[in-house]
């Protein structure tokens, strides 16, 4: 639905409006079916005022990106400095990850998996550094978890698996509701349990 048209004067609050419409727009139509016509539409801007707030879409997508990138981050390094525990810290990260992609569907389709899209002048997103740090982190919670069960130039790929199967399980609830799933909390528990309990010491 296209927005009232608003006055000049609220570029941060316009700027995050346009985030919200494109998230939307983005999952509705695909990065190649949205338009900026579109996103501008949606907040109540022409095309020429949207481009005095990004430079094209793909900045708009990448935006979206490291926010979402951002936030995972924040509460990823909370968990990691409030548990001393290696293990629960790992399921923690664990759990915050998967409640993370369905408390923001949206944001995590496109995040996670959308392809990165560079900008017109080809410049390297922010959103890839910020993404780098998140699996770093992850990573590292991986490591101490397995210290002394797992060969440390196994941690790498052990730590990616990991990944790979939470992000299986948010990927398919998000992208196939109508199926009968179980209640959120009983799949993510049940998940990490198998997942720790397969790569920690017995």
């Amino acid at each position: 639905m296209r927005s009232v048209r608003k006055p000049k004067g609220e570029g941060h609050a316009r700027r995050g409006e346009i985030l919200a419409a494109a998230e939307q727009i983005f999952v509705a139509h695909g990065y190649e079916g949205a338009t900026i016509r579109k996103i501008a539409e949606a907040v109540g801007l022409s095309s020429t005022a949207l481009y005095l707030h990004f430079k094209d879409k793909a900045e708009i997508l990448n935006e979206i990106c490291l926010r979402a990138f951002s936030m995972l981050l924040e509460r990823q390094v909370a968990m990691s400095e409030a548990e001393p525990d290696p293990e629960a810290r790992l399921r923690g990260l664990m759990i915050g990850y998967v409640q993370f992609g369905f408390e923001n569907a949206n944001a995590y389709r496109l995040a996670f998996m959308t392809p990165t899209i560079l900008s017109e002048d080809g410049s390297e997103p922010v959103s890839r550094k910020v993404a780098a740090e998140l699996f770093q982190k992850f990573e590292n919670g991986v490591a101490a978890a397995v210290e002394g069960c797992v060969e440390p130039d196994r941690v790498r790929a052990l730590a990616q698996v990991l990944w790979a199967s939470i992000h299986g399980l948010v990927s398919i609830i998000i992208t196939k509701p109508q199926f009968g799933w179980e209640d959120q909390r009983t799949l993510i528990e049940t998940q990490v349990d198998i997942l720790v309990r397969g790569v920690t010491c017995p």
